[in-house]
This record gives C-alpha cells, sequence and structure tokens, in this order.
C-alpha cells in the first residue's frame, strides 16, 4: 500500500453521514458504536419512502391517506418503526474488539494530532527544523491513522446497520493498513534519539523551556509530552492485545481468521523490538518527569534507573513527618513538597550500595546506608513488604554492576540526610495526614512566601502526574506499574453517577497514566474534568449502595465513590481489567512477584 494517498482524503460519494448523536440521553445508545443512528436512519428513510408512495397515489387519483391496499400510512410507518426497533445489535465479542479498536483509534488520533499541529505551531522555525526527524515521522503516521479512522468507522457503521454477514470483520480492514509498518519500525529505532535531543533543548535553551513548560500547562495537551512521544509505541501493543482475542475468539473457518492471523503475525516483529526498547524510553522519560519537579542536580544519568516512588511516613522527633522516597538503581532520595510551590525538595539521601534495611512491627521498617538511619512506616503491610523487596533488590544489584557502571555522587551538596534547617523552610509538621495536600508547616507564612503561594495558584499544576498523585493519597507507584499503565488504555462511552445523586451522565471516557478524563464526546478538545486513580480500588457495588443497574463498577477512595455504568457485560468486564491492572491492587501482584523472584 502506497502510504502517499494525500489525494484520497476526500470525502467520497454516498459516503455515510458519521455525525454524532446528541449527548443528552440518560442511556447508552448501541449506535454510538459507529457515531451514526441506524435506527433513526432506517425509520427516517422508511417514512420519506412512504410519503413518497402517498404522493405518487394521490397523483395516480386514490386516497392519499391510504396505501395500495387501504391501509391507512400511518398504522404501515408505525409497523416499519416497530419492526426496526426489534432488529437485535451485535452481542458477539468480536464486536466489541472492534468497537474498542474504534474508540481507542480516536484517542490515538487525537494525541497525534497535539503533538503534530497543536505543538509544531507553538514552536519557532528553528526548534521545529531541529525536531524534523520527529515531525516527518508524525506527519505520516497522521496520514495514515486519518484514512484508518475513516475505514474503521465506516466498518462499524456496516456491522451495525444494513451490513451483511461479510461486513462483521476487522481484520481485512486491519489489513489494508499494514503498510504503515515501516513508518512504526523507523519511529521504534528512533524515537529513544529524539526524546534525548528535546531533552537538551529543554536544558540548554531558556526560550525551548519556557514553551515547552507553558505548552504543557494548556488544556489541550493533557499529558506530559515525553509520555504522548511514547503514545506510537504503545498503540501497536494495543493491536497486538486486540487482535490475540480474536484470533481467540474466532474459529479457524471464521471469514475474519485468517486475516486476524496475519495481521498478528505482521506485528510481531514490530512489537517484539518495542517491549525491548519501551523499558529504557520509558525510565527515560520518567527521569526527564521528576528532573523537572524534584531538587537534584543531574537526576538524568545514562545508567540510572528509577525503580519506585511513593509516600511514606518518616520518623522523628518532632513525630510522624510525611515525606516523598524516590528509589533509583544508584540512590535512595527523600524530600517533602514545598508549600510555595509544585517543586520536591531533596532532604536526605541513602547510596544504594550501602543500603540496609531492618523490618520492624506492624508496617514500620528501617533504613541503613553511610551514616545515615531512617524509620519509616507503610500505609500497608503490601506495601511494606514491596519496598523492602525492592530496597534488598537494587543493593544486591547494584554490587554486582561493573565500577565504571557506578555512579559517582556528585550532584548531593543541597542535602542533608538531618533535614537541617526544616523550621527555617516551613518544611516541618506533626503529624501530617497521608491525604493532606501540602507538606504542612508550623505556623504563619511571611509576606514574601505568601505572595509567592499566590503567585504559584494562578499557574497550571501539574497535580495529575503520578508523583503529585502519590503525594496527595500516600500512594506508591514503580517503573514497572508505568509500563502495565502504558498497555493498558481504554476509551469509550460510560454513564457516571455521583454516591449520592440519583442521575446518571454520559461522557466520553478516556482512562490512561493512572487517570480518568472525561469529555462530553470524543470529539471535544478539551477533558471537563479528571479522576487519578492511584490509590482508588475498583469493583463492583455492594447492597449497602443501593445501584440497580446492570454492569455497574464502583471506584472508591475513602469517603470518594463513584459509579459507572457500561453498555454490555464484554464492556463491563473490559474496564474492570484494565482499571484493576493500574490501580494500587498492582501492589499486591507485586508483592507476590518479588517473592517468588527472591
Amino acid at each position: 500500500m502506497s502510504l502517499d494517498r494525500r489525494g484520497e482524503i476526500a470525502t467520497p460519494p454516498n459516503r455515510y453521514d458519521l455525525t454524532l448523536g446528541s449527548d443528552k440521553s440518560s442511556s447508552l445508545s448501541r449506535s454510538e458504536a459507529g457515531t451514526y443512528d441506524i435506527i433513526q436512519a432506517e425509520i427516517q428513510h422508511a417514512k420519506r419512502q412512504e410519503l413518497a408512495t402517498g404522493v405518487a397515489l394521490a397523483h395516480n387519483g386514490h386516497n392519499g391517506n391510504a396505501n395500495g391496499n387501504g391501509l391507512p400510512i400511518s398504522s404501515n410507518s408505525h409497523d416499519i418503526e416497530a419492526e426496526v426497533k426489534k432488529r437485535k445489535w451485535p452481542t458477539e465479542p468480536s464486536y466489541f474488539l472492534a468497537k474498542e479498536l474504534l474508540m481507542t483509534e480516536r484517542t490515538y488520533k487525537k494525541d497525534l494530532d497535539v503533538l503534530n499541529s497543536s505543538l509544531r505551531q507553538v514552536l519557532s522555525l528553528e526548534d521545529v527544523e531541529q525536531l524534523q526527524p520527529l515531525f516527518e515521522l508524525l506527519d505520516s503516521l497522521a496520514q495514515h491513522h486519518n484514512l484508518f479512522l475513516r475505514d474503521i468507522e465506516h466498518r462499524m457503521v456496516l456491522w451495525e446497520g444494513r451490513g451483511n454477514h461479510e461486513t462483521h470483520r476487522i481484520g481485512d480492514v486491519m489489513m489494508k493498513h499494514m503498510g504503515a509498518l515501516p513508518i512504526y519500525d523507523e519511529y521504534v529505532q528512533t524515537h529513544l534519539d529524539i526524546l534525548h535531543c528535546m531533552n537538551d533543548m529543554y536544558e540548554s535553551d531558556q526560550r525551548f523551556r519556557q514553551l515547552y513548560k507553558e505548552f504543557e500547562q494548556q488544556k489541550i495537551c493533557y499529558l506530559p509530552i515525553g509520555e504522548l512521544l511514547l503514545k506510537p509505541l504503545n498503540r501497536l501493543l494495543h493491536y497486538q492485545l486486540l487482535l490475540e482475542r480474536l484470533c481467540d475468539y474466532y474459529a479457524e473457518e471464521h471469514t475474519d481468521y485468517a486475516d486476524c492471523q496475519a495481521v498478528y503475525h505482521l506485528l510481531i516483529r514490530s512489537t517484539k523490538q518495542i517491549r525491548a526498547h519501551l523499558p529504557d524510553s520509558a525510565n527515560f522519560v520518567e527521569l526527564c518527569e521528576l528532573q523537572r519537579d524534584i531538587s537534584f542536580e543531574q537526576l538524568v544519568q545514562p545508567h540510572r534507573r528509577l525503580i519506585r516512588q511513593g509516600c511514606l511516613l518518616k520518623h522523628s522527633k518532632r513525630g510522624l513527618q510525611q515525606r516523598m522516597f524516590f528509589l533509583f538503581s544508584d540512590i535512595l532520595l527523600y524530600g517533602s513538597k514545598s508549600p510555595l510551590d509544585q517543586s520536591f525538595r531533596i532532604l536526605g539521601h541513602v547510596p544504594v550500595r550501602s543500603l540496609l534495611t531492618e523490618n520492624a512491627e506492624h508496617n514500620t521498617f528501617s533504613i541503613f546506608g553511610g551514616q545515615c538511619a531512617i524509620t519509616v512506616s507503610a500505609g500497608t503491610t503490601a506495601e511494606k513488604t514491596l519496598w523492602l523487596a525492592e530496597l534488598s533488590k537494587a543493593a544486591a544489584d547494584i554490587k554486582n554492576r561493573p565500577p565504571n557502571m557506578q555512579l559517582q555522587l556528585t550532584t548531593l551538596k543541597n542535602c542533608s540526610s538531618s533535614e537541617e534547617g526544616l523550621d527555617m523552610l516551613g518544611l516541618s509538621n506533626g503529624t501530617n495526614s497521608l491525604n493532606s495536600s501540602t507538606g504542612g508547616g508550623n505556623g504563619p507564612l511571611t509576606p514574601q512566601q505568601l505572595q509567592l503561594q499566590q503567585q504559584n495558584k494562578t499557574q497550571p499544576s501539574r497535580s495529575n502526574t503520578a508523583l503529585h498523585v502519590c503525594w496527595h493519597r500516600g500512594a506508591t507507584v514503580g517503573l514497572g506499574d508505568h509500563l502495565i499503565a502504558a498497555e493498558h488504555q481504554l476509551s469509550g462511552y460510560l454513564l457516571r453517577k455521583f454516591k449520592n445523586s440519583s442521575g446518571w451522565q454520559k461522557l466520553w471516557v478516556v482512562f490512561t497514566s493512572f487517570c480518568l478524563y472525561f469529555y462530553k464526546s470524543y470529539q471535544d478538545e478539551f477533558a471537563l474534568a479528571s479522576l487519578p486513580l492511584l490509590g482508588y480500588t475498583v469493583g463492583p457495588p455492594g447492597h449497602q449502595d443501593a445501584v440497580q443497574k446492570e454492569f455497574v463498577f464502583k471506584l472508591s477512595f475513602k469517603n470518594h465513590v463513584y459509579f459507572f455504568r457500561a453498555e454490555s457485560a464484554h464492556t463491563y468486564n473490559r474496564w474492570l481489567e484494565v482499571l484493576r491492572s493500574t490501580t494500587q491492587t498492582q501492589d499486591f501482584k507485586n508483592v507476590h512477584s518479588h517473592a517468588s523472584n527472591n
């Protein structure tokens, strides 16, 4: 397939009108899968045909209010309407998997547009030229996915409408567009160089840094730029997942089986390369993000790897103090969030090479290293077990590294393991709540501090990033969790109800990077609201919730409770699967994994 099909994007004749129906409905219409209301279209078509027939009969001297058999036209209209509405909608798993492809493709196309169109517009010509390899690839991907999305939408309209059994398939549509794989292969090979180039520009060019920060604060950029740059890699992994499930469902004689198998085998080589590169790429993106949020020079190092970040309560003479811990392959840092801005100030460190741990009662344990001794408490036993396992493994791994790969700790001149000067900085507090929104404070802020705090309140924050959510929720997340979250993404319509409300609101929901984003429809550019899910639990509602609807799942954190309703059992199970893979229940999976590896 030729990838240069710019002249073919024009709307062909007799193409279906793909206009979305009203979003004011309080129920999920099955027609939402294809964005075209087949029932209403067929009813209107039938009525127009009847009207035309009635006019013709009147012209021939017959009663215009009756058809050829003497029956009132209105009665026939009601019969047709009833017959149309009786028609069963697709219920097979292949239909819902194809629908998931459509829904997530819409989100992916918008993610590409954020980078290829919106970001490009704010950069200077010099910046675009320096990032030319990126924008050339994005151009090619955007052209391809405009056509791909058009074909998927058309196929789903036929699948839900008057199409015959031959249209109940999606593998042939995917096969038609596999000519784009060479673009992805090139993206896999070059994306890490692009990430490094962009980070170098950010660190060395104050003008570019300001543009970068301002763009990330725009509503359209709902994720950090680094995470958006990894989307093409994650997209191929999602294709592979859907194809695996389609092939598992189909019998070999099914009309769609051969195409799905063929596409799956075409994808395998590319996805193997992606899985080999993605851990390093995700690690680099996370290091760059942390570098911009914590006061630690030269955090991004060639061989440094993020293992885990999370909130622990540090024992001190002042009582329990909330601290954010960052475990890397060579160093353990801990610090606190400044009440004046969104940054984290590093207060102490422990070299991983000399690190030792000691278990204690309840959820408490001690960390020793160099001349530092820290006692901390985790929120749960599972969380404590997770930290102890990863701290011990990191200490064992670094001793097996060659001397030339052991990083020198040359950037610790501003760190103090004794946390000197905390009172002066306003960071010392008695017993911080795990859900506190700031690092606390011992007394009233100075006029200068109040002025700085007010200035920062007017600036958009990065409150949805994993770092800030971990701080507010007392949660923890590791690099492995980031990789799982990247692979488990979902989009679609859900009905949402609050804990104490009676009505349901239909929303377009996008789940990515541990967070739900809510839109009125998939065509909206900006999210109406978002809900970070680290720390939340997900499952069916209980008897005490008194929710009588089908396919409802419940999200809860402390006294925050939300109910969401899916359109089918398949969709319900899919949302549960994805949400459970990236909420805090993942900690328990990690604990079992570490226990089996040690």
